[in-house]
């Protein structure tokens, strides 16, 4: 699509509905705004007052409010697939110049392209997990061992990692019916029918594995990160979060800050993992007994149980 040289670039924004998605969304059209690009968020309507004070929204449904059961997920990112018409609309009605949407929207990409209109992907982890899950994908290496618990090398990666299928299931189960099972698949086969994918990180944090991404899979790409640095004060991070800096906030930096540099590690399995309780006892006591300083976040209600 050519741009004339007197009009302003419009790009539009459309996270998927979860805080580790919309947060970041948020942070991206910022930093696009502050270069001087019309940014302009699609959402839901139910958490739209959780973006109103950092950007113009249409509104969200939220994956916060899920239930924890596997049945209520299904059910929910199922639902994500009957945003497509409205989308459609959206689009015709505004012709932006250019759609970031989430990972998790792989019909985004034939819609923008009715309208002659680019897809980009937003990809909510960085370049390293991406390649592994790639690699996986594409030379099959856990199907050249005899049993889940043997241990087999991703080839043609730029470090050394060993995994078990165990460790992989959810990309080695072929048969599986399910919706998100169905969603993941779609999602990888998208990016090489997409314009290219952003991706919150950085080159000097995974050097080797952003190269590895463009070079070995020839796809575009590029590295944004952190996006949060587009908030300069502490206020506007925590407002687009929907809380306040707490005292533990406060007094978790103070910790981190008195650490030596590369010595702890950050720890989140992200806000659609449920682990039993017992499950989280185990990652708790392992963690303890590997004598690794951390940061782990867990989500709320699971705080209250340990």
């Amino acid at each position: 699509m050519e741009i004339e040289s007197h009009q302003q670039l419009h790009m539009f924004f459309f996270p998927f509905m979860a805080q580790g998605h919309n947060i970041p969304f948020i942070d991206i059209a910022k930093l696009f705004a502050s270069h001087g690009v019309k940014s302009t968020l699609i959402t839901t309507p139910v958490n739209a007052p959780l973006f109103s004070k950092a950007a113009k929204i249409w509104g969200c449904e939220s994956s916060s409010n899920l239930a924890t059961t596997i049945e209520m997920k299904e059910k929910f990112f199922k639902a994500t697939f009957l945003l497509e018409p409205q989308i459609e609309q959206i689009l015709d009605q505004h012709r932006p110049h250019c759609l970031v949407a989430d990972s998790f929207f792989p019909w985004a990409t034939d819609v923008a392209a009715k309208f002659g209109i680019p897809r980009l992907i937003f990809h909510g982890t960085g370049f390293f997990p991406s390649c592994a899950s790639q690699t996986v994908i594409l030379h099959q290496p856990h199907k050249q061992v005899e049993s889940d618990s043997e241990l087999f090398t991703i080839p043609n990666f730029p470090v050394e990692i060993k995994m078990t299928r165990t460790q992989i299931r959810s990309l080695s189960e072929k048969n599986s019916e399910s919706i998100m099972t169905k969603l993941f698949k779609e999602s990888r086969e998208i990016e090489e029918r997409s314009y290219g994918i952003i991706v919150n990180t950085f080159h000097e944090l995974e050097p080797d594995f952003a190269d590895h991404y463009r070079n070995v899979f020839g796809r575009k790409a590029w590295h944004i990160g952190p996006v949060s640095l587009c908030n300069k004060a502490a206020q506007d991070k925590t407002e687009i979060r929907g809380m306040e800096a707490s005292l533990d906030e406060h007094e978790c930096l103070n910790w981190l800050n008195s650490k030596k540099p590369n010595s702890v590690v950050y720890i989140c399995f992200g806000s659609l993992t449920n682990f039993a309780d017992v499950e989280l006892l185990e990652i708790a006591l392992g963690l303890e007994a590997s004598g690794q300083e951390f940061i782990w976040v867990v989500k709320k209600e699971k705080k209250e149980k340990l």
